[in-house]
C-alpha cells in the first residue's frame, strides 16, 4: 500500500490522472474512485452512470457524482463495454467514502483497446509518479 498525505493507493491497482483506479480482473476491468478524489469531495450523496451495455471511450464520462458541496464528472480510465455496476454504491454512494478500494467500486467494464491504454494509466507500485501527480491535483484544487 502506497500512503501519501494520508491517503491510500493500493500497488496492485492501476490510477487515471481523472481519480479513477482500475483492477484488472480475467481480462474485465473493475472501476472506481480513488480515495484522494473521494475525501476532497466529502460525503458522496448521488451517483449516476451510463447503463450496462452502453460503450464508454477513456477519458469520457462514465457518470457523476455528487456530494453536498460539488459534482463532477466521473472519467472512465478505458474503452469498453459496461458490463456490470455497483447497484449497492448506486443506492448508498457513500461507500465509496468508506470503501474507495473495496465495497465502493463503481463499474466493470469489457475493455476493448486494453494493452494501449494501459500504458496511460499510472501503476499503484510507482510512488514518485503518484506522489507528483497527486501534488499538482492538489494545487489545480486548492481552494
Amino acid at each position: 500500500m502506497v500512503k501519501i498525505d494520508g491517503n491510500e493507493f493500493p500497488e496492485d491497482l492501476y490510477y487515471h490522472r481523472d481519480h479513477m483506479w482500475v483492477k484488472i480482473e480475467e481480462g474485465k476491468a473493475r472501476v472506481g474512485y480513488n480515495d484522494w478524489a473521494q475525501e476532497a469531495a466529502g460525503k458522496l450523496v448521488n451517483l449516476s452512470t451510463r447503463k450496462v451495455g452502453r460503450s464508454v471511450k477513456a477519458g469520457k464520462t462514465l457518470g457523476t457524482v455528487e456530494s453536498g458541496k460539488w459534482v463532477g464528472p466521473l472519467k472512465t480510465p478505458l474503452s469498453g463495454e459496461i458490463v456490470e455496476l455497483n447497484e449497492e454504491v448506486l443506492k448508498t454512494p457513500s461507500i465509496i467514502n468508506d470503501d474507495p478500494y473495496g465495497r465502493g467500486w463503481i463499474a466493470l467494464l469489457a475493455p476493448s483497446d486494453l494493452d494501449a491504454e494501459m500504458g496511460e494509466l499510472i501503476k499503484g507500485a510507482d510512488k514518485d509518479i503518484l506522489e507528483a501527480w497527486l501534488s499538482e491535483e492538489k494545487a489545480k484544487h486548492a481552494t
